[in-house]
Formats: structure tokens, C-alpha cells, sequence
């Protein structure tokens, strides 16, 4: 499947962290994404799948099937283990989304694993001072707080969306990883650096604030915070640990039937 891989890899993700990776995938040929993300194993990490156009089936050994539409998500903790696959649909418009990779702290590596559906119309869209309005997926502005809220690590997960001018301000907190990823159109942000469509900029730890402003209409900007693990990361294909051992481990259960545990042995956090 053709996408955009805007970040990921263990060799980033101590500047990243705790997110590990970001795919944008798109196209209106088909023969670009009608092969999808086939049943593959997980565990270690949350994936958050946002379909921006089109339509992705999906299931998961948890008995758990549907269809994401355009305009929804899933966000699924992996935790001790779970095989899934997430396959676009041929649609007339083509398809696109956006897949999240979020990692999960040592103590919660091993829970249970989880499953959220957020519908179009789930996600609360709050009109800012400034002209910009904020589609709240996970996290909390002012008293509204987004669909997503029983993370290991509450983490905040905004889609943007700005008119020509508009300005953006957010007090992330001190310390946390803050990552701009511009869907479409341009951000002015710091120094007046300029972001395109298609580029992302991690903001610094030093200041709990940030900023950017729409460089044209129709500007549309996904921001992601979180506070760092500062865990070692241990990665080995769809699996993400924090000692080798545990991924040869896994890779173990894999091969002898053991990777998906039972209620009684996956940690129930």
C-alpha cells in the first residue's frame, strides 16, 4: 500500500516520543490501497486509525469487525497482544487517512487489549478565539473533553481546521512532545517557518505553549502532545517493547500460538 510516512522508527522515536509513527495514506487509484493492511499481530503500543476520505473494513481477534467511514476513527490499544487488519474500500473518491502509532509505558505493555469507535459525530468541534475550530479526539480544552479519555498516557489529539489568517494557541503543558502535521494548505509557526501540506515540525520541550497561524484558507493542521516515556524501545516489525528479550518473546508466542493471552493473563489496567 502507497503512503506518506511523516515520522517513525526507533532510531526517532526518542525525539518523537511517546508517539513512535505517523502514515498519511491516500490516492484515487485503486491499485494504490485496495491491498491494505492485511491480518497482522500487535502489541506493545496503541494504533489510532482516522479515515479522512472513503471507507476501511476492519477486524480483530477480539471478535470486534465494522466499518470506519469518512470522518471516523478507531483507536485501538494493542496491549498484551491482538491480530487485526484494516482494509480500504474502492470508493469512487479514493481513499485517505491518517494511521497513529502511540506508545505505551512499561507498566501498561501487557494489559488487556481495548478497542474505541468514534463516530463523524462523537468528536466535539469547539470554535476558538482566533477563528479556528478543533475537532477534540482525545484530550480536554477548557471543560469540553474528547471522546477518547482512558489512555495510559493522556495523550491530545486535535484536528485543526483554520480560515486564512486564523491563529492557533494551546498550553500543552511543560515537557511534553508537541508534533504539527499540516493536512492541507500552510501554517506559518515559530520563527515564521513556513509548514506545507504534507510536512510536520516537532516543537521543543523548553515552554508549555505554541502557536501557529493559516498561511492560506481552508488550512487543515492535526496536533499531537503527549508526555515523553523517556523508556529504552525495543521494536521489531508491528511490535514495540522495551528490552529485546521481550521481543524475542513475543516473536516466540507468535510461532507457537501462545501470542494472544487469555482474560486471566493479560493485566486488566
Amino acid at each position: 500500500m502507497k503512503l506518506h510516512r511523516v515520522f517513525g522508527g526507533q532510531g526517532s522515536a526518542h525525539v518523537t516520543d511517546p508517539f513512535l509513527l505517523l502514515d498519511n495514506f491516500g490516492s484515487k487509484l485503486k491499485e494504490d490501497y485496495e491491498k491494505g493492511f492485511p491480518w497482522h499481530p500487535h502489541r506493545g503500543i496503541e494504533t489510532v486509525t482516522y479515515v479522512l476520505d472513503g471507507k476501511v473494513k476492519h477486524r480483530d481477534s477480539t471478535g470486534v469487525s465494522g466499518t470506519i467511514g469518512s470522518g471516523e476513527l478507531q483507536w485501538m490499544t494493542a496491549g498484551s497482544g491482538i491480530f487485526h487488519e484494516e482494509m480500504p474500500q474502492v470508493e469512487p473518491e479514493g481513499n485517505s487517512g491518517l494511521q497513529l502509532w502511540v506508545n505505551l509505558p512499561m507498566a501498561s505493555k501487557m494489559q488487556k487489549p481495548k478497542y474505541r469507535a468514534i463516530g463523524k459525530n462523537n468528536a466535539p468541534e469547539i470554535e476558538l478565539h482566533g477563528g479556528s475550530k478543533v475537532r477534540l479526539i482525545a484530550g480536554k480544552l477548557g471543560s469540553v473533553e474528547g471522546p477518547v479519555a482512558d489512555l495510559s498516557n493522556p495523550v491530545e489529539y486535535y484536528h485543526v481546521k483554520m480560515h486564512d489568517g486564523s491563529l492557533f494557541e494551546h498550553n500543552a503543558g511543560p515537557g511534553r512532545t508537541a508534533i504539527v502535521y499540516v493536512l492541507k494548505g500552510s501554517v506559518l509557526s515559530g520563527e515564521n517557518s513556513r509548514l506545507k501540506a504534507g510536512e510536520a515540525a516537532v516543537y521543543d520541550r523548553k515552554g508549555d505553549s505554541l502557536s501557529f497561524a493559516s498561511a492560506e484558507h481552508g488550512t487543515e493542521v492535526l496536533l499531537l502532545t503527549g508526555q515523553p516515556l523517556n523508556e529504552p524501545v525495543a521494536w521489531y516489525g508491528p511490535i514495540v517493547m522495551n528490552t529485546r528479550e521481550e521481543i524475542i518473546r513475543a516473536y516466540e508466542e507468535l510461532n507457537n500460538g501462545s501470542f494472544i493471552k487469555s482474560e486471566a493473563e493479560a493485566e486488566d489496567i
